[in-house]
């Protein structure tokens, strides 16, 4: 077992609730709470190289917030993964230990609504702040998918006489985007 996942779960016990290995570096999935503590202590532990923090859509499970830290000769290195629920979307931030994160935490804020307590900048980097919805989240449509013709509504053979069923995309709700 490497350095860093020994001193994460030395560090926050039982707020580990799995250590998965994987083909690339263990993934260590740690309590929302102790999300902070897990990260301080891999760096204390030698993984002060953090290249990305990003999250995914897990439906009814919530969001995974998901950091990848290393050494800086990347040795040892580690994701740890955190688990936040769909209706309070948020966890402490990391900034105050890997201050290249901010970034990453504003695009994670934009794009899935996950807030980060403690970061004072969670200003949107690429939508504009009226939009007020997140693009990467699962329930989020698409409006391109709506307006332009999907390919299974078209007849293969040509103009037969009837009309075909509309088909709506994949992930587009009935009757969204008509006029009321």
């Amino acid at each position: 077992m490497s350095a860093v996942v020994e001193a994460v779960q030395a560090g926050v016990g039982d707020s580990v609730l799995a250590v998965v290995p994987g083909f690339g570096p263990v993934t260590v999935d740690v309590a929302p709470l102790s999300w902070h503590e897990a990260v301080a202590a891999a760096a204390a532990a030698g993984a002060t190289y953090a290249d990305v923090l990003t999250a995914y859509d897990e439906l009814e499970l919530g969001f995974a917030v998901v950091v990848h830290l290393s050494t800086p000769d990347a040795s040892d290195h580690v994701l740890l993964r955190t688990r936040v629920p769909r209706d309070r979307p948020e966890v402490a931030t990391v900034v105050d230990l890997y201050r290249g994160l901010a970034w990453h935490e504003r695009a994670t804020h934009e794009m899935f609504g996950i807030g980060f307590v403690g970061n004072d900048d969670l200003s949107p980097l690429r939508t504009r702040p009226s939009l007020g919805a997140h693009p990467l989240r699962k329930d989020f449509v698409l409006a391109a998918r709506v307006a332009r013709p999907w390919p299974g509504e078209k007849d293969p053979a040509g103009d037969t006489g009837r009309a075909r069923r509309r088909t709506l995309p994949p992930g587009v709700p009935e009757g969204w985007g008509e006029q009321a």
